[in-house]
């Protein structure tokens, strides 16, 4: 349970929006540190390409990413619990269409990703 017991607000999922937003931007994607802080370490990615990463497997696979940005587009969220919210969106990257679903966690020092999936568009 979260630390105040209450259902995921208005105001958290709003927080998560945010916080999915930050993530895809160069800036962050280049910020071992702040990733770290964001990724669960019980993370998982399965990919767009279908490849699989885990929390160390993504830092070091972000680290040599070339900066190029994502668009995000249609993103919303919704509660799923108390302390967790279920974030979907389209990205574009390099011409490529991907439809992205990510679950965050809320723990005692904020909220934090547990996982992302990545399907691709045509």
């Amino acid at each position: 349970m979260s630390p105040n017991d209450e259902p995921c607000s208005d105001t958290d999922l709003s927080t998560v929006l945010e916080l999915e937003r930050e993530l895809q931007t160069p800036e962050c994607r280049r910020n071992r540190g702040r990733l770290v802080s964001l990724l669960a370490d019980d993370f998982t990615e399965v990919g767009a390409s279908g490849a699989v990463w885990d929390k160390a497997s993504i830092l070091d696979l972000l680290s040599s990413e070339d900066s190029v940005e994502i668009e995000v587009l249609e993103l919303s969220g919704r509660a799923i619990g108390t302390d967790f919210a279920l974030v979907h969106w389209i990205s574009i990257r390099s011409g490529m269409r991907a439809r992205r679903t990510s679950l965050w966690r809320r723990i005692e020092s904020g909220w934090e990703l547990v996982h992302h999936q990545g399907t691709p568009l045509n």
